[in-house]
């Protein structure tokens, strides 16, 4: 009994190596017959995959590319035509970096660029790209009004607004699948996004609840934040993009009061008008 068993045993194994041989035959003579051109739908839809973005889990390595390929076609189409002066990108890289140690969000790098456009303005992308006008340099009274702009925007870039808009966007456009967004159409929906952000309720109280914060870690003075958007407020019709959102702006400064100490309103730095003008001197 024990023998035909073992008969039995070795049939079986027999029969399945035969199998196991038989297909790593008929595998190799593929192989060896396929042409080269076989490789490439591949290769097409590797590369593919690896241009799908699942915003649902962006990766902050995969945000900060893309934010940075958002940047260059902003720069190349000429929507964000930076300002080539090296002493006035330099102080504003200055306040930007001295405000990302102390942000909500400090494990990206972040770039800081001037925009050459008298227009009173600023804007953020994904990724660690803040954007500030000339135009509100010069109406900044003082470097701590200046950084509170850049704080705000630098919030905005914290609660990763622009990825929700970007989703939103894409589901509203149709083209967003399952998979994720294309790269192409990801650029092109995160620069529409930087050009014409139209941020929510929730994202600009948001926002500036980072920046305030923000702010005040990186050692300025917290009233700058609330006495610059009162000077953009007294200028009526005529209120800068990244202001004109809802909520108004009336409503942000009494939020942004009820949330500051009065005692301490006035103290940290940046309130010098004369040093700041001294420093954008050359704009």
């Amino acid at each position: 009994m024990i023998q035909l068993s073992s008969l039995f045993l070795f049939l079986s194994r027999r029969r399945w190596a035969y199998g196991f041989l038989s297909f790593i035959f008929a595998l190799s003579i593929m192989l060896s017959n396929a042409q080269p051109t076989r490789a490439i739908p591949w290769i097409e839809l590797f590369i593919r995959g690896a241009q799908i973005y699942q915003l649902s889990s962006i990766s902050d390595k995969q945000e900060v590319e893309l934010g940075g390929e958002i940047n260059q076609e902003l720069i190349k189409s000429g929507q964000a035509k930076i300002y080539r002066n090296k002493e006035i990108t330099r102080y504003v890289n200055q306040i930007g970096q001295r405000l990302a140690k102390t942000s909500a969000r400090p494990d990206i790098p972040y770039t800081f660029q001037v925009v050459d456009d008298k227009n009173v303005n600023a804007f953020a992308t994904m990724g660690g790209y803040v954007y500030v006008n000339t135009g509100l340099m010069l109406k900044a009274e003082n470097e701590a009004e200046l950084a509170s702009v850049i704080g705000h925007e630098i919030g905005h870039i914290a609660g990763r607004h622009a990825i929700e808009q970007m989703r939103q966007r894409a589901i509203s456009q149709g083209v967003l699948s399952a998979a994720g967004l294309e790269r192409s159409q990801a650029v092109q929906i995160g620069v529409e996004l930087a050009v014409n952000r139209r941020n929510s309720r929730e994202d600009e109280l948001e926002a500036d609840g980072f920046g305030l914060d923000n702010l005040q870690k990186a050692g300025y003075a917290p009233s700058a934040m609330v006495s610059f958007m009162k000077k953009l407020l007294q200028q009526g019709n005529s209120i800068p993009t990244f202001l004109s959102t809802h909520p108004a702006t009336s409503e942000r400064i009494r939020l942004l009061q009820q949330n500051i100490d009065s005692k301490t309103a006035n103290v940290g730095n940046g309130l010098n008008s004369k040093v700041y003008r001294n420093r954008i001197r050359s704009i």
